[in-house]
């Protein structure tokens, strides 16, 4: 059984590396992984900004808030 799922996740692993390959390009890897990884960075600091910002609300009573519902004016006040 886990022979299985091992053989599972290298094709897996294998079919990532490829789609991964076609999306880059001709953009050299190293240039390429800066980008995903600056994306992500993006990606953990809002998502942490968000969670922030809800966790503050619901403690100062305001339990409905939702940082992610708002409109840009409204988060711009947040930020």
């Amino acid at each position: 059984m886990s022979n299985t799922k091992e053989i599972e996740r290298a094709e897996l692993h294998k079919t990532i590396w490829r789609i991964a390959n076609d999306l880059r390009g001709s953009v050299d890897g190293w240039d390429f992984k800066s980008y995903v990884l600056g994306m992500l960075f993006y990606r953990f600091l809002s998502e942490n900004l968000t969670n922030y910002l809800n966790t503050q609300e619901c403690r100062a009573g305001n339990e409905d808030f939702n940082y992610a519902l708002l409109s840009d004016e409204e988060a711009e006040y947040g930020r």
